[in-house]
């Protein structure tokens, strides 16, 4: 008998998002896979790192995620880790992404890869991107945070 390990359900995260981008508002979207990709996703090959969101024809597309192949897929599956991978949303959040992008200019980028049940999810934000002095106040915000945070563990 297999004994499953606990998981968080994070398979990945983009954390340089968060420094690059203000991110407004948040989709949770399906990804359409192959089968050698669930089982390297599975495995934790993947890295979406400099990943976002393409529309195209009506139809989302996750550019720049990287699946890697385990050694031991078929040979006679043609395996491309960096695949366009099409996004499953309504047709709703589609056209929300599509206005926001073209009037407002705005940017879609992917945060984080998770399971959802035995689905492989995606969260996308719509998002602005940050100039170099707003990426300098979060920084300075972030130390004073812990700054903060050892000054009042060594006071009590």
């Amino acid at each position: 008998m297999k004994k499953n390990k606990p998981t968080t359900g994070t398979i990945a995260k983009n954390k340089k998002a968060r420094h690059e981008y203000h991110l407004e508002d948040k989709f949770e979207a399906g990804l359409e896979l192959q089968g050698w990709e669930v089982k390297s996703i599975r495995e934790g090959k993947v890295s979406i790192t400099d990943t976002y969101v393409n529309i195209d024809k009506g139809e989302a597309y996750l550019l720049g995620c990287s699946i890697q192949p385990l050694n031991q897929a078929s040979s006679h599956v043609v395996c491309d880790p960096t695949r366009d991978r099409k996004l499953l949303l309504h047709r709703r959040e589609l056209d929300k992404l599509m206005g926001a992008r073209d009037r407002q200019g705005y940017s879609i980028v992917a945060t984080a890869m998770y399971w959802k049940a035995c689905w492989v999810k995606v969260e996308i934000y719509l998002a602005k991107g940050k100039q170099s002095h707003d990426k300098r106040d979060t920084v300075k915000d972030r130390d004073w945070a812990r700054q903060k945070e050892r000054m009042m563990k060594h006071s009590a």
